[in-house]
């Protein structure tokens, strides 16, 4: 069950994330607010975690996760070079994932099959989370697999996947504002296939269309 059962004051998110940074060390789940629904992290070299991550949201081992980025540059550093990727990079940080060749020795936590999907978050509280745990960290929704993501810190309670439930500060104590509620337009590279529609579709097919002509 969440540990979190206490909302912070809206402009005191340290000892939020300072709480959610322990329950990560530890291989804990924590389930965060974005700009697009909420989502569930794990550290990305704590094998534990990225086995909890899987169990409590049914996911089977195939089907890999996303690693959420507290910047482009954190971002591009996992992933091989590609003038699309360079392009559609400028709409970080947003609700934009880019599967993409990840550079040869990236652990394959990260890229299984040699892919890895990238996503840089505009939320503030999501930008906190990953800049107290070192930058990156494995990402999925917060939801069972096949059912709908929580849209609020309440619905993320409820499903009891997290170990721990950040706050959304930016709405102070008061818990039940949704988040954007659309899951964040996916792309595979370098071909530029719109994997899954989302709030950019039309900034990434202009941008694409820009490096055909």
């Amino acid at each position: 069950m969440p540990e979190s059962q206490t909302f912070f004051a809206p402009n005191d998110a340290a000892p939020a994330v300072d709480a959610a940074w322990a329950v990560l060390q530890r291989g804990g789940v924590v389930a965060y607010p974005s700009e697009t629904v909420w989502g569930l992290a794990i550290l990305p070299d704590h094998p534990e975690g990225v086995e909890r991550l899987y169990a409590v949201k049914g996911r089977a081992a195939s089907r890999p996760v996303q690693v959420s980025c507290q910047d482009a540059l954190a971002a591009l550093e996992l992933a091989q070079p590609d003038a699309a990727l360079s392009a559609l990079s400028t709409l970080w940080p947003g609700p934009l994932t880019l599967v993409t060749p990840a550079l040869p020795g990236t652990p394959s936590t990260l890229a299984p099959g040699g892919l890895v999907g990238l996503r840089v978050p505009s939320h503030p509280l999501a930008l906190a989370l990953l800049r107290r745990c070192g930058g990156r960290l494995l990402t999925t929704s917060c939801n069972p697999s096949g059912q709908p993501p929580a849209l609020s810190a309440a619905q993320a309670q409820d499903m009891a996947l997290a170990d721990f439930v950040l706050p959304d500060l930016q709405y102070g104590n008061v818990d039940g504002r949704p988040v954007g509620g659309q899951a964040s337009t996916v792309v595979q590279l370098p071909a530029g296939v719109v994997l899954r529609s989302g709030p950019l579709d039309g900034a990434v097919a202009a941008l694409l269309a820009g490096l055909r002509t």
